[in-house]
């Protein structure tokens, strides 16, 4: 199994890493094979909603997106970290989320999604409702820890000092790794659930 990990962070050491790297170790432990992506300093541009994507399989702006849309498709979850920026992740995260949940073809019902996030003091809880979105819409189920997953550190590698909050991407880790395996068991036995034909309807007709 495999877990892809996000850092929306542009600073590949500081907190939000030591979160992610504090979950890896337990993704290891427990023998699942991870690959962690730093994002935040790239220059990744917002959609334009201009539907080439829905013709061609992928973002026409051929960059970060497209390359880690493979690895997403690979892998059994998701694990998306991002600092917090005025009660709000990374704009250069969101918009590389936007563009890769809206531009991949391929189903992401029953990969596992889970959102963290670093602040020195507030909106850890409105980014992680933010980030948890994504997964929501794409029927991914969640998976959740032992509290709102979020650590806090101002200053690179300060996190370290707030155990809980590494406690908590520890656990949440934990239950990634069972929610992950015990669906791949229920699909081998039960297979996937029967999903409809979209229905698709506007506020205004």
């Amino acid at each position: 199994m495999k877990v892809l990990l996000i850092n929306g962070s542009p600073r590949a050491d500081g907190n939000t890493a030591l979160a992610l790297h504090e979950m890896e170790a337990v993704f290891h432990a427990e023998g699942i094979e991870t690959e962690l992506l730093h994002i935040g300093s790239k220059a990744i541009r917002g959609c334009i909603a201009c539907g080439s994507c829905h013709k061609t399989g992928k973002c026409v702006f051929d960059d970060e997106v497209n390359a880690a849309a493979q690895r997403f498709a690979e892998a059994d979850g998701l694990v998306v970290g991002s600092p917090v920026y005025y009660g709000s992740a990374n704009a250069t995260l969101v918009a590389f989320l936007d563009r890769l949940f809206y531009s991949t073809r391929f189903p992401k019902s029953m990969k596992v999604g889970a959102a963290v996030c670093a602040a020195r003091r507030g909106g850890l809880t409105a980014t992680y409702d933010e980030l948890n979105k994504y997964f929501g819409i794409s029927g991914v189920p969640i998976a959740s820890g032992q509290y709102w997953n979020g650590i806090h550190g101002a200053a690179p590698g300060e996190a370290g000092a707030d155990e809980e909050g590494r406690q908590m991407m520890r656990t949440l880790a934990r239950n990634m790794a069972f929610l992950m395996k015990s669906i791949a068991l229920g699909t081998e036995r039960y297979g996937l659930p029967e999903r409809e034909a979209p229905a698709h309807t506007n506020f205004i007709r």
